[in-house]
């Protein structure tokens, strides 16, 4: 298992095992999570392409932070998904992959999302009777997991 892709695919689950387990129980992504993923990203590409490894983890870092800061901005996603895009984007093997993961990501998210509006609607519907008020739903939605599972759709190319 010398190839370089199963290696840097190994850093993304452990990755998104990581923040989505931490999104889904605290609804926040950890700054060493994210800085943890970038470093280990940088240092990976390093081993495997010198110089120019380090060079694409780097932009593909910054790939990953802007294409998601549109979101932050907008008020969709916290600073926490940014950061955990940019890590990713350091581990992800090319500019190219980091975009489609974004795509992937945003699909999954949209996904997401209109399921956990749809439960919300169904949960405050119960009302009482149900004993079920949706005030048990907290009102942000995880997206670690959705950016996991895009950036491991990513890799499908590999296999």
């Amino acid at each position: 298992m010398t190839d370089p892709v199963f290696w840097l695919f190994g850093l993304c689950v452990v990755t998104g095992v990581l923040a989505s387990a931490e999104d889904l129980w605290r609804r926040r992504v950890s700054n060493p999570i994210a800085v943890g993923a970038f470093l280990s990203g940088v240092v990976a590409q390093s081993i495997f392409g010198g110089l120019k490894g380090a060079g694409g983890a780097l932009l593909g870092g910054l790939v990953g932070f802007v294409v998601f800061l549109v979101f932050y901005f907008l008020g969709g996603m916290g600073g926490g998904d940014i950061k955990l895009m940019a890590g990713f984007g350091a581990i992800i093997p090319g500019v190219e992959q980091v975009i489609t993961a974004a795509i992937m990501a945003a699909l999954v998210g949209a996904v997401m999302a209109l399921v956990f509006l749809a439960v919300r609607f169904v949960k405050k519907k119960l009302g009482p009777e149900g004993k079920i008020t949706g005030s048990g739903l907290k009102s942000s939605i995880p997206y670690a997991p959705a950016i996991t599972v895009g950036v491991l759709m990513s890799f499908a190319e590999y296999l």
